[in-house]
């Protein structure tokens, strides 16, 4: 018999200390309790999946040493080049068809969505790997249901481009684009990058086109603010540079 692939929910906090939920709060029981027993993960980065599982540890005690517990990271894809190579995606995945249960797990919130882990759920569909997707935080999703903006169709652009004239015109692009179909476009940045992105928005969009930003999700000092850019601009808010923050757009 072959293991599953589990897709194991983050937080969204990144451990931030002082300021992080316990992780009950954000993650379901019966999530923790199967992150315990896995003994062997793939994750974008090994110290901060330990990180994760001595929160859960608190939890839900793990069985075995977490010195024991077999990390391995994605390999990062070759400049140029969407994805890893297959044969190093299958290999991550060899203990699974070796009947041994893998965790994949994102940096933050549901693995393979708006995440790198999509190539390898996609390699274990194509080697017969049952994968199972655990219930937890999609920052997208919240930030869409927080917004007050069209939830009933939607998409997700990821990151806009870094050079302001590039960034600009794909600004336009997006109203446009937001105008003629009635969709919400969402999209994040870098949280260094925020204010910038946040200043972009609020000098490229129309006065009456609805702009929301959600920051800090699920963290006790997490807000949502929904408005038109006219009243954004008549009363600016200023972002952190560490907190990850989710930007919504709607044109009417």
């Amino acid at each position: 018999m072959t293991g599953r692939l589990y897709l194991v929910p983050n937080t969204l906090d990144f451990g931030v200390a002082g300021d992080a939920p316990d992780l009950q709060e954000v993650i379901p029981l019966g999530v923790i309790r199967i992150a315990s027993r896995l003994t062997c993960w793939v994750a974008e980065n090994a110290k901060t999946t330990r990180a994760f599982l001595k929160r859960v540890d608190a939890v839900q005690p793990l069985p075995h040493p977490l010195q024991s517990v077999q990390i391995v990271e994605l390999p990062r894809p070759q400049k140029g080049v969407k994805s890893p190579h297959p044969a190093s995606l299958a290999a991550l995945l060899a203990p699974a068809l070796q009947g041994q249960d893998i965790g994949l797990i994102s940096e933050a919130g549901l693995p393979a969505v708006a995440d790198p882990g999509a190539a390898l759920v996609e390699a274990a569909h194509g080697l017969e790997i049952a994968v199972v997707a655990l219930p937890g935080p999609s920052s997208l999703l919240l930030a869409l249901a927080a917004s007050g903006l069209n939830g009933q169709s939607f998409t997700f652009v990821g990151y806009l481009p870094v050079d302001a004239g590039e960034r600009a015109v794909r600004i336009r692009e997006l109203e446009t684009l937001s105008r003629r179909l009635g969709q919400t476009q969402l999209m994040i940045e870098t949280p260094y990058r925020n204010e910038a992105l946040l200043a972009a928005l609020l000098d490229g969009l129309q006065t009456g086109t609805r702009l929301s930003v959600s920051c800090g999700l699920t963290m006790p000092s997490g807000w949502t603010r929904s408005d038109t850019v006219g009243r954004w601009r008549a009363a600016p808010a200023s972002l952190p540079k560490d907190v990850p923050a989710v930007f919504s757009l709607l044109a009417g």
